[in-house]
């Protein structure tokens, strides 16, 4: 395989091209479980049908683990919506229909959402108090089964030629509630767009799953605390400053 055409740099890892293969390689102090743990995200999710690039080897490249996937040609939704500001709406209404499609699926054999939540609360850095009232909403909010991707963004959706789109990164999926993950999107709007996209997209989101938005809201500090865990010290305050246990309006 050849790693002379890097199309991405992300935290801990770089991707590249070859022909038609997509290869994410890993830094040699990166987790092997996790790296595992990835691939069978990946292979498990295959099995429901959605558009996904198929995973077609896990191996080592000089000492760093490395997940060899089909490459999908098109662009992402997120040099789309930078490309063409004027069709924000119509992006935003693309990815909630890949998101809802994605909800639609099962599959049993996913980790909970619940308890790398719980995992990830206790982890958080908060008072016990605060720990207290996060994991007893986490225990009263509804159980559900849905495939949650964790990560739904623009820029992990590709959309080809024909307008086809393919959803990548399946490293944080889950089976859970629909709703933590429409507000892990929220968040993510909020950090790299601004709160008034977020808000769009959530008026989208529960428009097109009839969902209540008061719903979603709930599980924002539940959300907030979990990620908190991980990333830059920027994005840990932002997240943290989400975590009060209260009604948001």
């Amino acid at each position: 395989m050849k790693l002379d055409n890097v199309i991405a740099v992300r935290k801990a890892k770089k991707v590249y091209r070859d022909g038609d293969k997509c290869i994410k390689v890993f830094d040699k102090d990166y987790s092997k479980a996790d790296v595992l743990n990835e691939a069978l995200n990946q292979a498990r999710i295959e099995e429901t049908g959605l558009n996904i690039p198929k995973v077609l080897e896990v191996t080592t490249i000089d000492g760093k683990w490395a997940i060899v996937s089909e490459f999908i040609e098109g662009v992402t939704l997120a040099e789309l919506m930078e490309k063409n500001p004027d069709k924000l709406d119509e992006y935003l209404n693309a990815l909630v229909d890949v998101q809802l499609e994605i909800q639609s699926k099962t599959c049993p054999l996913l980790n909970k959402l619940k308890d790398k939540m719980n995992r990830k609360i206790s982890e958080a850095d908060l008072d016990a108090t605060t720990r207290y009232e996060l994991h007893s909403r986490l225990e009263g909010m509804p159980k559900h089964n849905k495939v949650c991707h964790g990560d739904i963004n623009p820029s992990n959706i590709i959309v080809t030629n024909d307008g086809k789109c393919y959803i990548i990164d399946w490293s944080h999926a889950t089976q859970g509630n629909a709703s933590a993950d429409a507000a892990r999107t929220y968040l993510l709007f909020c950090l790299k767009e601004n709160e008034e996209t977020a808000k769009k997209y959530l008026d989208i989101f529960c428009k097109k799953s009839d969902t209540a938005k008061q719903y979603v809201e709930k599980w924002l500090p539940i959300v907030a605390a979990s990620q908190s865990v991980k990333g830059n010290e920027d994005e840990r305050q932002f997240l943290l400053s989400w975590t009060d246990v209260v009604e948001y309006n």
